[in-house]
Formats: structure tokens, C-alpha cells, sequence
């Protein structure tokens, strides 16, 4: 990137501070209302009907430009039909390289899924490239990956909502090495903050609007914390300290890894699984075992489920704990024709009986 860019970039940045202006709170005049997916939108909250638009204006998805309704450009990066033609750099590069330099890259995926959708995605690749092991040392058998998974998506979020989307050709980046994982961002700290500042909780909210969005959705639980709490997580981890960086007009958050490892090695652990492996991967073997548990005693529909695992009736936690589990057949649906009914329920199948069973035996719940 070049000095006068740079210069420009920021120029522009310290304007709209000094303005008071958020760039996702800012007009997309030449639009309207329906350039927003309502259908998305209502998938996204876990609704049953359309969101009302009074609720897209309280989150500024919407807001009023000369006596009509038109969307923020957080509205658009968020949930807009044709999100690509005007934030065509609003997606995630993410790569799994092989050693501990950026040089000979093993595989790699670019995501452009609406920004809340983004986070399980890229969870899931980074995922794909560790390992998991059993720690058998207490009575319930525990998972323990190769990587610290609530620190990544603490940082996956962070940089998702402080991405400055005004920067052209500037995709996030999430680069998986042998002994780190790098988790880059365009935009670096807004004026008056400080890489001190972050690790005392203090922040400023570049996306307002897309950080309201994410807190509805449970994504994030308290404005401000985010980078604590991963400089915390990683001491009680024993982990290297993360490093924070600012790179040209980029900011760069690196998670170093307990124990580094070969690409040979997450092959090896991957050899040989099944299908509840892979259900274990995206559920968890106790959640899973718990939405079996629920439909086993009587059909259940999806905000019974996750009612009873503690969660909101949003579409990423049926995404997560429930379609995994239909998928693999081990709940079927109760109108099959239907699948959207609103009088849908799941029951477990034969299959899903015996999972729960060796759940059970294994210790994943206590049987009523």
C-alpha cells in the first residue's frame, strides 16, 4: 500500500471521528428498503415471520433519507441481496500453510457468507486443520484441540466487527501456520486508541451497526472485553502472549499455538473417523447427546430444543446443534413433506437411539 494511500485512508478515517460519523451507519441512498434479504434477516433472529421494520430501524439497518427508507451500508454488509456488487472486498481469506512461514500454503478457502454466517465458517476450516484428543483425567471424557477454539472466534468476531469496509481490496485474512494462527483485518485502531488501551478493556467501536447486530445475536456478550478476555484466556491457558500489530492501514492479532505441529499430524488424528465424529466436530458429543435426550422423551420442535439447551431460537444455534444431527439421520423430522412448517417437530430416529445410549453409557448425561 502505498504512503499516499495510507495517508488518504486514514485522513478520511479521522474525519469521520472528528464528525462523529460511523461508515456502517452511513446511507446507502441509491438503494431501498428491499435491497435488504428479508428472509436472511429473519433466519438470522430465529423468527417465524418477517422482522417488522420498525426493529430494522431501531438496529439502523434502515434508516430515513428524504421521506423514504433506504439501507445503512452495515444494512448491506450485514444482509444485503447483492452484498458482492458493492462490498466486493467484505469476505475472508483464510489459509492453512504448511511450516511456520507464509510460503507453501496446504489448503485454502475464501468465504463471502453474510458476516454473522462468516464466523462459524471460518471456525469450522480452522477446525479442519487442528486436532483433537480426549482428556480422559475426570469422570466426563473432554475434547482438547490442538488450538485454543474460544480464543480464535473471540478474535475471529473482533476483527469481523472492527474491519474498516471502506478499504478497497483488503479482504479479512486468517493464515493458520505450524505455530500461530495470524487473524488480519483492514483498518488499523481508531484514532485516540491505543494497543494499551485494548488490553484494559478499553475500546472504540468502529461498526456500531454491525456490532449491535452481532450482540443481538448472542455473538457478542459485552462491547469492549473481547481483547481482554483473549489476553486472559491465553494466560490461564499458558499460552505465549497474542500479539497485536498494526501493518500498513492492517490490524494483526497472532494466537500462538501450545505445541506446534505438522500437517502430517492432523492427518494422522483424522484417519478413521465416522460419521458421529463428524457430528461430535460441529456439535459437540455432550450438546449433541443432550438434543437427542430432548426428543427422545416426545417430538420437539426446534425452540424446545434449544430452550432446553439454554440458547436463543436464532438460526445459527439451529445451524449449529440441530441440523448436524438431521443430517446424519439422527433425528428426522416429523413432517418430512413440510420442512418449514411451523408445526415442524424432530424425533429421534434407530439410529440417533443407539448414539444417545452410548452417550449415556459414556457418561454425557445422567439419564432422568
Amino acid at each position: 500500500m502505498s504512503r499516499l494511500l495510507v495517508h488518504t485512508l486514514f485522513d478520511r478515517e479521522l474525519r469521520r471521528t472528528a464528525e462523529g460519523i460511523a461508515y456502517d451507519e452511513m446511507p446507502m441512498t441509491e438503494l431501498s428498503s428491499g435491497d435488504l434479504d428479508a428472509e436472511a434477516i429473519r433466519a438470522a433472529f430465529g423468527e417465524k415471520e418477517p422482522v417488522e421494520e420498525s426493529q430494522l430501524i431501531t438496529l439502523k439497518l434502515l434508516v430515513e433519507d428524504q421521506g423514504r427508507l433506504v439501507p445503512t451500508r452495515g444494512g448491506m454488509l450485514l444482509f444485503g441481496k447483492d452484498r458482492q456488487r458493492y462490498y466486493s472486498d467484505a469476505w475472508v481469506q483464510c489459509g492453512r500453510f504448511l511450516g511456520t512461514e507464509k510460503k507453501d500454503i496446504f489448503d485454502h478457502v475464501n468465504i463471502d457468507k453474510p458476516l454473522p454466517q462468516a464466523v462459524d465458517e471460518i471456525m469450522l476450516f480452522l477446525k479442519k486443520h487442528a486436532y483433537r484428543s480426549a482428556d480422559l483425567s475426570e469422570i466426563r471424557r473432554k475434547d482438547k484441540w490442538s488450538i485454543p477454539l474460544s480464543i480464535l472466534r473471540e478474535a475471529v468476531i473482533n476483527a469481523l466487527v472492527h474491519a474498516d469496509y471502506s478499504q478497497r481490496g483488503a479482504p479479512t485474512r486468517v493464515a493458520f501456520m505450524d505455530d500461530r494462527i495470524e487473524i488480519e483485518n483492514p483498518g488499523i485502531l481508531l484514532p485516540g486508541l491505543t494497543i494499551a488501551d485494548l488490553r484494559r478493556g478499553i475500546s472504540k467501536i468502529r461498526n456500531p451497526v454491525i456490532a449491535r447486530v452481532f450482540r443481538e445475536l448472542g455473538l457478542i456478550e459485552q462491547w469492549g472485553t473481547g481483547i481482554r478476555r483473549i489476553f486472559d484466556d491465553a494466560r490461564s491457558l499458558k499460552l505465549r502472549e497474542p500479539c497485536i500489530e498494526e501493518i500498513g492501514m492492517h490490524l494483526r492479532l497472532t494466537v500462538f499455538l501450545q505445541e506446534p505441529f505438522r500437517q502430517e499430524q492432523q492427518v494422522s488424528e483424522q484417519v478413521g473417523e465416522q460419521v458421529d465424529e463428524q457430528v461430535s466436530e460441529q456439535v459437540g458429543e455432550g450438546m449433541a447427546t443432550r438434543v437427542l435426550a430432548v426428543c427422545a422423551e416426545k417430538p420437539a420442535s426446534k425452540q424446545d430444543i434449544l430452550s432446553a439447551l439454554g440458547l436463543s431460537n436464532a438460526y445459527m444455534n439451529y445451524k449449529r446443534h440441530i441440523l448436524p444431527l438431521i443430517e446424519c439421520g439422527y433425528i428426522s423430522f416429523t413432517i418430512p413433506e413440510k420442512t418449514k412448517s411451523r408445526f415442524q417437530k424432530y424425533r429421534v430416529t434407530e439410529q440417533g437411539a443407539e448414539v444417545l445410549k452410548k452417550g449415556r453409557q459414556q457418561g454425557q448425561l445422567t439419564q432422568a
